[in-house]
């Protein structure tokens, strides 16, 4: 904020002879006055916006940064926890005889249960079960499910017992499946 005194200050030391040739200069035929010309020519930024950029946005033209993360989350399967429960007998039941559902692939009637994937058709399904990402999935899942019992004794709470290993074969094949 400025004082007045400050203003009347500036406003005599504006010439008489400078307001006339700055209205010669615009073409009009009424001088200013001062007060106008003290508002017009004493502008003072604010310190906030001095010397700062006014984009806010980073020059990426539409660009992803992290492309990584995209590809990660983009074909993201169940985790072990969550197939553990669809390993179930009657959920497992359930999967493996679905209704016909033409918008999943191979109309939702072949499915791997462990690792939570659907197929085109029966030789593609058996030849899943001979691959390695597989045969990995298998021997994943053979560990128990992390439990909050496990992470209270883990913290303290309790003495550390191992994990327990549950034997996990791949599922049957039904011959009759077939469409």
């Amino acid at each position: 904020m400025r004082d007045s005194s400050e203003t009347s200050k500036r406003s005599t030391s504006f010439p008489n002879d400078f307001l006339v040739s700055l209205s010669k200069c615009y073409n009009k035929s009424i001088i200013p006055t001062k007060h106008v010309l003290i508002q017009h020519f004493s502008f003072q930024p604010n310190d906030s916006t001095m010397g700062k950029s006014k984009q806010t946005k980073n020059h990426n033209n539409g660009k992803k940064k992290n492309i990584s993360k995209t590809w990660k989350t983009k074909r993201r399967t169940k985790d072990l926890d969550e197939i553990h429960s669809d390993m179930k007998p009657e959920i497992a039941a359930k999967l493996l005889n679905q209704e016909v559902d033409l918008d999943v692939t191979g109309c939702a009637q072949h499915y791997c249960l462990h690792c939570a994937r659907y197929f085109v058709d029966l030789k593609s399904l058996k030849d899943h079960f001979k691959t390695k990402v597989h045969k990995r999935r298998l021997k994943e899942l053979r560990e128990e499910p992390y439990t909050q019992a496990e992470a209270d004794r883990a913290a303290g709470m309790g003495s550390y017992i191992p994990p327990k290993t549950v034997v996990v074969k791949t599922q049957p094949v039904e011959e009759d499946m077939c469409l």
